[in-house]
């Protein structure tokens, strides 16, 4: 098999995947902040991940796969400026912060298993280890890289010599352009381990700590978290493009400072999905839902298929348009297998094709292709069905479980039925096969029943 070789954007460059660990694979993946809708920018994410997970265990590997849930300390600037995003939630809600984040958390669930993504190993709440982001915070201050302000415990991040290098940060223009708002750090890139509650009001999340009330800063949840279900050192970690120069950086600094490793031997990304040439964006309200394509009358799938026609490290543009051309090929592919009747053998050269590209970086557009390519090829049906159903392992499009919708066929598909069935009569396989095609191309399937032929659109 094509060894498997991935992109690391800590060392910005594709190179051979090796487990740290002979046959297992520890995969944590940020999750969402629950205090809205998942979008469907943040779901091409997922999926992205799915892909990885998939691609991992189709390469013989036993994945630990490790998804956080964000429900506290996430402020409304990434920067750890603002309030918390979950008690801004409520106030739009009318719900308790406990009740917005389980509420908005079955339904990030919902979401990724209607796209027939693979449930995580582990889901981990933020909320239920703030012991251990406690202690992690503790460790860092032991050892000399926190400090105290008016309104938390921060991170110095100055005492790092490598600080930054997953983003490639300019420190110096940083600091010198003041383009973030430096408030009481000492440094323009520190960031918050733990925030005071205010005073002057009750929050709805808060703990008691060595440093009094209040609650978790963003980036130790994650460190803690990995830690705990990975150990201080895994292979891979996964995220949006938007984790590189923050959260992201701020969790190897502080898993640097703590404990002696990067976190992850590898940093992979997803890129956005872009509406009307723009970031999707929760906080902004403008964003579209799985379920509001689903009302558009597209299947989540269709939104599966669209999304891996794309690399996961190239930005797309959505529309409707484009949508609609990843349903049409996503339903011929799907007519076409449903027709084929039994599977038989699987192709292994087109099999081996398939794996070079899923192992090329996960390069499902160029998979895709091969996958075509297989289906208008002369191999039998039985032995297209057979292949198309092992290489689904990885693409997840649920092929073997799709069925048509019955319907009253025209005249000219009523007519190709009547041919073929003339054919098989006289053993002529290939006419049969090519006015099989015919009829996929109208949009039917032709499956061949004990009873006799079935028609179905």
């Amino acid at each position: 098999m094509t060894p498997l070789r991935l992109f690391d954007t800590y060392e910005r460059k594709v190179r051979e995947f090796k487990p740290i660990n002979p046959g297992k694979v520890g995969l944590y993946a940020c999750g969402p902040t629950v205090y809205n809708y998942a979008h469907i920018g943040n779901l091409r994410t997922y999926i992205f991940e799915d892909i990885l997970r998939r691609v991992l265990e189709f390469n013989g590997l036993e994945v630990n796969h490790v998804v956080n849930i964000t429900d506290v300390g996430h402020l409304t600037s990434d920067a750890d400026t603002g309030e918390d995003k979950m008690e801004v939630g409520t106030r739009r809600t009318g719900m308790s912060a406990w009740e917005m984040a389980e509420f908005y958390g079955d339904a990030f669930k919902s979401d990724l298993k209607h796209l027939n993504a693979l449930e995580p190993v582990t889901w981990c709440k933020a909320t239920d280890h703030i012991d251990e982001q406690i202690a992690f915070v503790q460790d860092l201050e032991k050892k000399g890289y926190t400090y105290r302000t008016d309104d938390g415990i921060y991170f110095n991040s100055q005492k790092l010599n490598n600080y930054g290098y997953l983003a490639r940060l300019d420190i110096d223009g940083l600091q010198g352009g003041a383009r973030v708002e430096q408030g009481g750090r000492m440094h323009v890139t520190d960031f918050a381990l733990w925030k005071f509650s205010n005073t002057d009001e009750k929050r709805q999340m808060e703990w008691d700590s060595p440093w009094g009330v209040g609650f978790p800063g963003w980036h130790i949840e994650c460190s803690a978290m990995s830690a705990k279900y990975l150990g201080d050192f895994f292979d891979i970690h996964c995220g949006g493009e938007d984790h590189i120069p923050i959260h992201h950086t701020n969790e190897i600094a502080q898993t640097e400072a703590s404990r002696g490793t990067r976190l992850a031997n590898f940093w992979m990304h997803g890129y956005f999905l872009q509406l009307n040439n723009a970031k999707m964006a929760k906080s902004k309200g403008d964003f579209i839902r799985l379920e509001t394509l689903v009302d558009e009358g597209f299947s989540t799938q269709d939104y599966r298929y669209y999304c891996l026609t794309a690399h996961y490290r190239t930005q797309m543009s959505f529309s409707l348009e484009s949508l609609d051309a990843g349903r049409t090929a996503l339903a011929r592919m799907l007519q076409a297998t449903y027709s084929w009747g039994e599977p038989g053998e699987i192709s292994e050269e087109y099999l081996q094709r398939f794996v070079s590209y899923i192992n090329d970086d996960l390069n499902m557009p160029r998979a895709l292709a091969v996958v075509w390519e297989m289906i208008r090829s002369d191999l039998t049906s039985e032995n297209k069905k057979a292949t198309i159903l092992k290489m689904d392992e990885v693409l997840g499009l649920d092929i073997s479980g799709w069925r048509p919708d019955a319907t009253e066929a025209p005249p000219e598909v009523l007519s190709l039925m009547h041919e073929r069935e003339v054919a098989r009569r006289d053993k002529d396989w290939k006419r049969a096969d090519e006015l099989r095609d015919m009829i996929a191309g109208h949009g039917y399937v032709v499956e061949d029943t004990a009873e006799g032929p079935k028609l179905s659109r």
